[in-house]
């Protein structure tokens, strides 16, 4: 029966089925798919852009100036000369509510202030000092993560754009070839069991393409949420696989400027810091003041008298212990998160390296399986006309080329993020708060290509994300 069916009629199926008739371009038409949603350059949002403008929305960053300049404001106010403010007294006394109203009458009023221990002045400052300096680390700390944060919603919305255009260029193809093999059958040239195959097609097509577009709604959502906006930041020219590999293996580098390290260090002298507070302050405060008495007895002229006050409390291990136990407590804690934060810092450059390298593997090989699918789905589309293979197998051919096609996109997508991913990680990215990188370089540095492969994964910001 298919001998029954005009030429022209074939031609028009197949062309629409593969998008062309050769090999060559098969491959073509689905490059030019892939690349249906990629924006406009004037268009394009750049990363370092975005993440300037998800820092200013971000609320993590106004607590942690509230807390810098909250300890930066302790540590102006322990330079004071006296560890407290002054105290107010007075006393009045008469013999009226004893009832024996002989005209006895006192007032007495003193005026006292608390004086700093040895050296309990200069270990205040210094505890406020390093909480300043903690809480800047910990901005830093908070701004790469928001990087993380960002980068792993722009590729999900990247990824997700490319996978909607892909589906949606598969569903028009599907459609078509549903009405050709309808029209075909009501013709009398072709089955009603090929005309199932063709409407199954279509169907599942339909529900991809349903649901990428659940997929790109969603990462829109997420990405409005740290922008504002739906415009997805660019990454696809961040190129330069070579740089980046070189940048995240210099271990010793990054562990010198990472800035989740820098906080657990500046938390470790904190520790230390309020630990020699709690040690020099081993009694409450001694006060120190002045006191005045004016004073009437009956049938007595006044009686004036000015004098010197001071109260001394005594040490003791009621006051000294919970001080003591509380501040070794935190430096012990502190410790413990410093050689955490180096361990974490060591094994997540070891995982975004090798991430690195299997991403340049697996972008190769995701282009190749790809043009070899489509290679073979445009033969055996030729072979179909040769009325040498059934449709069955050319729609199975095509759907392999489509998921080929839609792997090798994601793992476009996914090496740019690696390649970002490890700027961020080795500190390196433009604009990035770690005192590292220089603000005023171009991001459009790191868009020269010199990589031999392409992809890679996410990996965490660890001590304050989670996995992607």
């Amino acid at each position: 029966m298919l001998e029954m069916w005009p030429s022209a009629r074939l031609a028009v199926a197949v062309a629409l089925l593969t998008g062309c008739a050769t090999p060559a371009c098969a491959e073509h038409s689905w490059q030019s798919q892939s690349t249906l949603s990629a924006p406009a350059s004037a268009e394009r949002l750049p990363f370092t852009t975005a993440l300037e403008q998800a820092w200013q929305l971000d609320p993590s960053q106004r607590e942690l100036q509230t807390n810098r300049k909250g300890a930066q404001a302790r540590a102006r106010a322990a330079a004071s000369w006296f560890a407290g403010g002054p105290t107010v007294t007075g006393n009045y006394f008469d013999d009226h509510a004893i009832g024996s109203n002989q005209g006895y009458t006192t007032y007495q009023g003193e005026v006292s202030i608390p004086l700093w221990l040895p050296g309990q002045g200069s270990a205040t400052r210094s505890v406020a000092q390093a909480e300043a300096e903690s809480a800047e680390k910990r901005s830093m700390v908070a701004h790469m993560s928001l990087a993380v944060r960002l980068l792993d919603t722009t590729a999900a919305a990247l990824l997700a754009r490319k996978h909607l255009a892909t589906a949606q260029a598969y569903t028009a193809s599907a459609l078509q070839i549903s009405k050709d093999v309808a029209q075909a059958t009501r013709a009398g040239e072709m089955t009603e069991a090929d005309q199932h195959q063709a409407d199954a097609a279509l169907d599942t097509a339909r529900l991809d393409s349903t649901a990428a577009q659940e997929e790109l709604q969603t990462a829109l959502a997420n990405l409005s949420a740290l922008l504002g906006g739906t415009s997805i930041p660019d990454i696809q020219t961040y190129t330069a696989t070579d740089s980046a590999l070189n940048r995240i293996s210099a271990l010793t580098t990054i562990e010198a400027h990472d800035p989740r390290i820098q906080a657990a260090r500046k938390e470790v002298d904190a520790a230390e810091a309020a630990l020699k507070l709690a040690r020099r302050s081993f009694m409450p405060n001694p006060e120190i003041g002045v006191g005045a008495i004016h004073e009437k007895q009956y049938a007595s002229p006044w009686d004036n008298r000015v004098g010197v006050t001071f109260s001394v409390p005594l040490p003791s291990s009621v006051h000294n212990a919970p001080l003591l136990a509380a501040a070794k407590d935190r430096a012990a804690a502190a410790d413990r998160q410093d050689a955490l934060a180096h361990r974490m810092v060591r094994q997540e450059a070891a995982q975004i390296r090798a991430h690195l390298v299997s991403a340049i593997t697996s972008l190769n090989d995701a282009s190749s399986a790809a043009t070899h699918l489509q290679n073979r789905s445009a033969l055996l589309e030729r072979s179909w006309k040769l009325r040498e293979t059934p449709l069955d197998d050319v729609m199975r051919a095509r759907q392999a080329a489509y998921g080929a096609a839609l792997a090798r996109d994601r793992a476009e997508i996914v090496w740019h993020a690696a390649i970002v991913r490890a700027l961020i990680a080795s500190q390196t990215l433009p604009g990035l708060a770690t005192g590292l990188a220089d603000p005023t370089s171009a991001s459009a540095a790191w868009a020269t290509s010199n990589s031999s492969g392409n992809t890679a994964l996410t990996i965490p910001a660890a001590l304050d994300t989670g996995d992607p």
